[in-house]
Formats: C-alpha cells, sequence, structure tokens
C-alpha cells in the first residue's frame, strides 16, 4: 500500500515562475525523500517601477511516505 502526503510551500526567484517552482522542489527535497510530483496553487510576481522584480509560487508537493 503506498501512501502519499502533501505539503505546501512558497519559493521565489528573479528570474522566472519556472525558476520558483524548481526552487521549490530542491528546498523541499533538503527534508523530504520521494518526491512525487507538484502542483502550483498560486503565482504572484511582486513589481518595483512598472518592472518585475520577483516571482514567487505557492506550491503543493507530493511525496511517497516509506514504510
Amino acid at each position: 500500500m503506498k501512501m502519499v502526503k502533501v505539503i505546501e510551500v512558497i519559493a521565489s526567484s528573479e528570474n522566472g515562475f519556472s525558476e520558483a517552482t524548481e526552487n521549490a522542489v530542491k528546498e523541499a527535497a533538503k527534508t523530504v525523500k520521494n518526491i512525487r510530483s507538484v502542483y502550483i496553487k498560486n503565482m504572484n510576481a511582486n513589481v518595483e517601477n512598472n518592472e518585475i522584480v520577483s516571482y514567487a509560487v505557492n506550491a503543493k508537493i507530493s511525496f511517497e511516505i516509506e514504510s
């Protein structure tokens, strides 16, 4: 029987949503094993002087629990 757990994380990047998502997975992987998927719940960007200065994602990361 497989058990899957989901955690929610927020990650950011100065280069785009894709890199922010990669950062979420990389950081989660430091403490979580067997990551199976990432679902982006929300995306937002911070703007200064009419320019985007950073991108952020609210990600749900699922991983298989070892028995």
